[in-house]
């Protein structure tokens, strides 16, 4: 066992206090240079790699079908990207076409909103607010403009950077899809890069660590990402085809608060609710039946897809959506879940880790 004594540490001359200090201000001004110039692409490239971890069995799945790494890699980024591009262009195109729509009535003054029906005056009473301020706008537009002027430009103001916002997180959507399929093509060596990556940091437990993270992502991407997609395609279909006005809109925020873990309701409930008021009933009923359906989908798909219980606690997902789309946009929405639930994880495997040999060498020589 080594002495504890102080007598016995090596004395470091001033020379060698000097040489190293200079080294270590060397290499973190190195490594502040390339975080420097990597900070535009940080989230693209986390992104990539964890779209990479999560569909890597599906494209272990394509390489045997076509017995090459580099055509397999090739044809599932084609086949993403159709899966990414194709539903934004056609939510885009609904929200370019309502906007224009709408401000061609307002330029020719025939905007017109349609008055509540009967049924609206049998709604709760924490609803008469919302009823009236829509009998008032069914009756003098400019009225209602006028009176909630701030609040229109505001809501405008916030729109305009939420689409703006969504704009730039799918093109980063694409760029990190292609990374991905670089990844995928050299998933070997990037896998086994990792690895060593982790054992330099965690030591013997840096394989386990290594596990931990790539479980993690795949549990989250498909029971938590992948179910909040498939409830806002389902939400987003029945919009479309019943004709519910800025369908593009209200399929965005079904995914919003899908990802968020509260799920489709407070936008698919006052959907309904507002079909039955402005259009027929049995386009109506059709649709909340369809609604219902995709509301209740989340207890049998999280199951399916999540297997044995959730990775994280709802809040740590929770927390991690909103706290990345506060701070990196769309992308982040996506982004923060799946790291703040990584974090949470690995944090969980290192508190249940046993001592590691260098503290149970300290333990006994305290003893």
């Amino acid at each position: 066992m080594e002495s504890n004594n102080p007598q016995s540490l090596p004395i470091l001359s001033f020379e060698k206090i000097v040489d190293i200090l200079v080294r270590l201000g060397v290499l973190l001004f190195l490594l502040g240079w390339c975080i420097t110039i990597l900070r535009p692409f940080v989230l693209i490239l986390i992104w990539a790699a964890v779209i990479a971890i999560a569909i890597y069995p599906l494209y272990a799945l394509f390489v045997k079908m076509f017995r090459k790494t580099a055509l397999a890699s090739v044809v599932l980024t084609i086949l993403m990207l159709s899966a990414l591009i194709i539903p934004s262009w056609l939510v885009t195109r609904s929200l370019v076409d309502e906007v224009r729509h709408l401000r061609e009535l307002n330029k020719h003054g025939q905007l017109v909103i349609p008055p509540p029906s009967e049924r609206a005056e049998n709604w709760p009473a924490f609803a008469k607010p919302l009823v009236d301020a829509w009998r008032l706008a069914s009756e003098n537009l400019q009225a209602v403009i006028a009176k909630y002027s701030s609040q229109l430009r505001a809501a405008g103001a916030w729109l305009l950077a939420a689409v703006a916002g969504i704009g730039k997180g799918v093109l980063q959507f694409v760029v990190s899809i292609i990374i991905a399929g670089v990844l995928l093509a050299y998933s070997t060596s990037v896998g086994n890069a990792a690895t060593e990556i982790f054992i330099k940091l965690a030591g013997k437990s840096g394989e386990q660590f290594a596990a931990t993270t790539v479980a993690t992502v795949r549990s989250v991407v498909k029971g938590i990402l992948g179910v909040a997609v498939i409830q806002a395609t389902m939400a987003g279909l029945g919009f479309f085809i019943a004709g519910v006005p800025y369908a593009g809109v209200w399929t965005v925020a079904a995914l919003f608060f899908a990802i968020i873990q509260v799920g489709a309701g407070p936008v698919a409930i006052p959907v309904m609710i507002y079909m039955f008021s402005a259009t027929d009933t049995l386009t109506a009923t059709l649709l909340a039946i369809w609604l219902v359906i995709t509301l209740i989908s989340d207890n049998v798909l999280k199951p399916l897809l999540l297997g044995r219980g959730a990775p994280a606690p709802m809040l740590v997902v929770f927390l991690g959506a909103i706290g990345g789309f506060i701070t990196s946009g769309f992308l982040g929405l996506f982004l923060g879940a799946v790291i703040l639930t990584m974090g949470y994880k690995l944090f969980v495997v290192w508190l249940n880790s046993p001592q590691t040999e260098i503290e149970q060498s300290r333990v006994i020589s305290e003893i």
